[in-house]
C-alpha cells in the first residue's frame, strides 16, 4: 500500500496495490465459522477456535479499515470512488435483509406449518397419529421431541413483550432518531452537536446490549428458555441473539466514527463512512421492529 498513488481526477478510480486483507478476512471467517459449529457440536476445542475467530476479525477490521481511512484522508479516493462505496454498502445491507428474511422465514413456517402438521391439522394429520399421538398443537412450543413418557411437555416461560423487549425497543428507536440529528448537523456543519448526539447513539447502542444479556441470563437461569428449547427457543435465540450481534458491531463502527469526528474527519460535502454507518444503524432498528412484533408479541 506505501507505493499507491492518488488519483484526484474525477473520472480516475483509486485501485490500490496488493492487500492482505482479502485473504486474512478469509482466514478469520473460516476460524470463525468452525469454531461456531465445533461449539455447537460440543467440541472441548471449540470455544478456544471460536474466540481466536473473533479475535481474527476484530484484527482484520482495525487493521483493514486503518488502512481505508488513511487513503481517504490522504485524498485517493474520489467521487467515483464514493459511488463505488455507497453500492458496496447498499449491496450489504440488501444480503442482511434476505439473511434475517430466512430466519423470519423459518418462524413463519414453524408456525404455520409444520405446528398445525404435527398437531394433526389439515392433510398431514397422519404425522400426529404415528409419531406424536399425544402433541397437542400451541405457541410458543418446545416440540413434540419434548414430549414425557406420560405425554406431558417439559415447560418454560417466555419473556414478556412489556418488559426488558419494550424498553430495548423505546432505546432503539430513540438511537435512530439522535443519528438522524447528528447526520443533519454533520451536513450543516454543526460539530459541537454532531459529537453530542453521535455520542448519545453508540451509547444507547451499548445499553441495548446490556439489557439483552440481562435478558438471556433471565431466560437462562429462570425461565427454562435456552437455545435447545425446542423450535421456539432455537427461533428466539437465532433471531434476537444475530440482530444483538448487529446492535454491537453496529454501536463499535458508531464508536469509531465518532472518535474519527473528534478528529476533525467527515465535511458536509464528505462523509460516506458516517453516512454508511447511519444506514446500517437504521436496518437494525427496522429489524427490531419486525423482532418485537413477530417473536415477543404474536
Amino acid at each position: 500500500m506505501a507505493h499507491a498513488h492518488p488519483a484526484p481526477a474525477s473520472d480516475k478510480y483509486y485501485v490500490p496495490h496488493s492487500s492482505p486483507w482479502p485473504l486474512f478476512g478469509s482466514i478469520a471467517l473460516f476460524t470463525l465459522m468452525a469454531g461456531a459449529a465445533l461449539t455447537l457440536d460440543g467440541s472441548s476445542i471449540g470455544s478456544s477456535v471460536l474466540g481466536l475467530g473473533f479475535l481474527l476479525i476484530f484484527s482484520l477490521l482495525f487493521f483493514w479499515f486503518r488502512t481505508v481511512v488513511g487513503e481517504n484522508q490522504a485524498g485517493m479516493y474520489n467521487l467515483a470512488v464514493d459511488r463505488s462505496f455507497r453500492m458496496g454498502m447498499s449491496w450489504f445491507i440488501f444480503s442482511e435483509v434476505m439473511f434475517f428474511a430466512a430466519f423470519f422465514g423459518a418462524l413463519f413456517y414453524a408456525r404455520q406449518f409444520a405446528l398445525p402438521w404435527l398437531s394433526g391439522e389439515g392433510a398431514k394429520h397422519m404425522t400426529n397419529v404415528l409419531l406424536w399421538n399425544h402433541f397437542e398443537g400451541g405457541w410458543p412450543t418446545n416440540g413434540p421431541a419434548a414430549l414425557g413418557p406420560k405425554g406431558e411437555g417439559s415447560t418454560f416461560e417466555t419473556i414478556p413483550a412489556l418488559g426488558v423487549p419494550l424498553l430495548n425497543t423505546i432505546l432503539l428507536l430513540s438511537s435512530g432518531v439522535t443519528i438522524t440529528i447528528a447526520h443533519h448537523a454533520l451536513r450543516a456543519g454543526h460539530r459541537g452537536v454532531l459529537k453530542l448526539f453521535l455520542a448519545l447513539t453508540f451509547i444507547l447502542g451499548f445499553v441495548f446490549v446490556y439489557f439483552q444479556a440481562t435478558e438471556y441470563h433471565h431466560a437462562y437461569t429462570e425461565l427454562g428458555l435456552t437455545l435447545g428449547t425446542g423450535i421456539y427457543g432455537s427461533t428466539f435465540f437465532m433471531l434476537t441473539g444475530f440482530h444483538g450481534l448487529h446492535v454491537t458491531i453496529g454501536a463499535i463502527m458508531l464508536l469509531v466514527i465518532w472518535l474519527r469526528t473528534m478528529s476533525g474527519h467527515f465535511t458536509p460535502e464528505r462523509h460516506f463512512a458516517f453516512e454508511g454507518v447511519a444506514w446500517y444503524w437504521h436496518f437494525v432498528d427496522v429489524v427490531w421492529l419486525g423482532l418485537y412484533l413477530f417473536v415477543y408479541w404474536l
